[in-house]
């Protein structure tokens, strides 16, 4: 593996740790929505992560000699199917003129914090991880002087 497929999965790492923060961030943006396009409260979203092979110059023959690199990419972002909280409120208007109740999104701060956290910690390992690399390649530059 050469310098630049290790910080080429570094690079895929930091993109998909970012659609996790950016998914994550809309889903605490929406906590109260309770009218969306589709109909109903907002629902949950979450990021698929899944690996990737590493494509590059010598791709081919690296997945010939079955030693393919992977990394990581954002397969998929899914909707929650949990249910929706059930918050007695008979003054919104979106309350049930029977019961009262109002359909809230099944978003928990606490969840979207932790995964917040987690997502930030994968991010930084990523970020030093790049930063090793690029460190390495200015030490293999200073033997040749």
């Amino acid at each position: 593996m050469d310098f630049y497929t290790s910080m080429r999965i570094s690079a895929g790492g930091l993109t998909a740790q970012r659609t996790k923060m950016n998914v994550i961030s809309e889903n605490i943006a929406n906590v109260d929505t309770t009218r969306t396009p589709e109909g109903g409260p907002y629902r949950r979203k979450m990021v698929v992560f899944g690996s990737t092979p590493v494509k590059d110059d010598f791709g081919k023959k690296l997945e010939e000699a079955g030693k393919a690199h992977t990394g990581v990419e954002v397969k998929q972002i899914v909707r929650s199917q949990e249910d929706f909280r059930l918050v007695y409120n008979p003054s919104h208007p979106d309350s049930d003129p029977v019961t009262g109740y109002v359909a809230m999104p099944n978003v928990d701060h606490i969840t979207e914090i932790s995964d917040m956290m987690v997502a930030r910690r994968a991010y930084d390992a990523n970020v030093s991880a790049l930063n090793n690399s690029k460190s390495m390649i200015l030490k293999a530059l200073e033997i040749g002087k």
